[in-house]
């Protein structure tokens, strides 16, 4: 899904733009992540949403979504980047903060167009990866 493929390359940039800002760490761009998780979901962190969407501890949250999910969480993610770098936002707690208000913002804007919330999309049987690799199969196959 070229959705998910976005979301990766800009949680890369959204990484970049976060560490200059000052998000240095391991465990300070985890709590980063989970400040926008929590403004997009309603409160919920990864754990939160991990639970919600009944994953294991070794599913990637993000390879669980549909279309509609991702591009919430792509805006997100782009907004935040765009707006760390364009108001030369810098501190982690200010960092934070910024990434907690955009995914608010979305949220909003959700909940204004009527839409469902993150938190209550329909979380896929299938992971993003799994028809990834049914696709790979059948090629090896056919060769």
């Amino acid at each position: 899904m070229s959705i998910r493929k976005d979301l990766k390359e800009h949680n890369k940039h959204l990484v970049n733009a976060a560490s200059d800002a000052g998000v240095k760490t391991a465990i300070d761009y985890a709590r980063f992540q989970n400040f926008g998780y929590k403004g997009l979901y309603g409160g919920l962190d990864a754990k939160g949403i991990h639970t919600k969407k009944g994953l294991e501890k070794n599913q990637k949250i993000l390879d669980h979504m549909g279309s509609t999910e991702l591009a919430a969480n792509l805006f997100r993610a782009t907004q935040t980047e765009d707006k760390l770098r364009r108001e030369e936002i810098k501190g982690k707690e200010n960092t934070n903060n910024t990434h907690f208000e955009v995914g608010k913002v979305v949220r909003n804007t959700i909940k204004e167009l009527g839409g469902t919330m993150p938190e209550d999309l329909p979380t896929p049987t299938k992971s993003i990866k799994e028809p990834e690799k049914e696709e790979k199969q059948k090629k090896k196959i056919k060769k």
